[in-house]
């Protein structure tokens, strides 16, 4: 199977199943802007992704490629943030910025050498990258459209792209494979790009975008210990060590963001239960406008003045 079919033709196997149940579910239409931010989740996570990563996985291996996607929890984090108008503390950043220092040098030095970046791990930042915004869009659609309906509606949003791009793979080189192989493939199709991302939007969407990418961080170890048991690859002590560095950095960045109370515009301090600050200036302005009303108004809202 070539790397453009792979990529593509399981994100249209992905795309039939998200067409059915949204179907049969009849879901409702996204409206105005979603159009346009489901088409980030597409771009993303639906093409950029499997796209850049598929065609990394050519020339490099699953453990080398699992070391720089460890970066993606710290990244989405960053983008979260940036795309939520939070302010977390500067310690946060500083953490972020050392997990993408210590990713860069395992993919300059994890080869043995000052060689530099190769294409592949050009390729794979890409991916970080796509994948960051992808979930972060997503998981703030997940709110509103609801998880399996927001990568239902990506998934169908990129299947006209897909099943060309999958036509032309086909056309250029006819798939074939053994059956372990067209189970692998059908397994990219049904879990990973489609059942997967169910559970995933769904846990971005009911907590912190922040804290739910948290749980990125044993992907590079399941991927270095399933790359020895099914591939036969090496686990080195440099992709150990870069792993276990990565690793360290992005989970800084996540804790330190979550550590520390009231730094976000959108939420109270931590463990305090406080409203977050748009409900508080929005009930503060209420209270003022019935403060300035009628003696009737100030009278209905002595008690719950009172009681609050």
């Amino acid at each position: 199977m070539s790397p453009l079919f792979v990529a593509c033709a399981r994100a249209v196997v992905a795309g039939v199943l998200a067409a059915t149940a949204l179907l049969v579910t009849r879901a409702p239409l996204p409206r105005g802007g979603q159009w346009l931010r489901l088409g980030v989740v597409a771009a993303g996570v639906v093409t950029g992704f499997p796209l850049l990563t598929t065609f990394a996985l050519t020339t490099t291996s699953a453990g080398h490629s699992a070391v720089v996607i460890a970066l993606l929890p710290a990244a989405t984090a960053v983008l979260a943030v940036l795309r939520t108008d939070e302010r977390p503390p500067r310690a946060f950043w500083c953490a972020a910025a050392a997990g993408a220092v210590a990713a860069v040098g395992f993919a300059v030095f994890g080869g043995g050498g000052f060689s530099g970046l190769h294409w592949p791990d050009l390729l794979l930042f890409g991916a970080v990258v796509a994948a960051a915004a992808g979930y972060a869009e997503g998981g703030l659609l997940a709110r509103e459209l609801g998880p399996w309906q927001t990568i239902s509606w990506a998934l169908v949003l990129s299947a006209p792209p897909m099943v060309t791009l999958s036509g032309i793979a086909i056309a250029a080189q006819p798939p074939t494979g053994s059956p372990a192989q067209w189970a692998s493939f059908a397994y990219l199709g049904v879990v990973s790009m489609f059942l997967g991302f169910l559970a995933w939007y769904r846990g971005l969407a009911h907590g912190p975008m922040a804290q739910v990418s948290q749980i990125q961080l044993v992907q590079p170890v399941l991927t270095l210990g399933w790359a020895a048991l099914l591939l036969g690859e090496s686990v080195t002590w440099t992709t150990a060590l870069g792993a276990g560095a990565v690793i360290a950095c992005a989970g800084s960045a996540v804790r330190t963001r979550l550590g520390r109370p009231g730094t976000g515009r959108g939420s109270g301090p931590a463990g305090t239960g406080s409203k977050p600050l748009s409900v508080r200036t929005r009930a503060n302005t209420a209270q003022r406008a019935a403060d300035n009303g009628s003696p009737a108004q100030r009278r209905r809202t002595a008690p719950a003045r009172a009681v609050g």
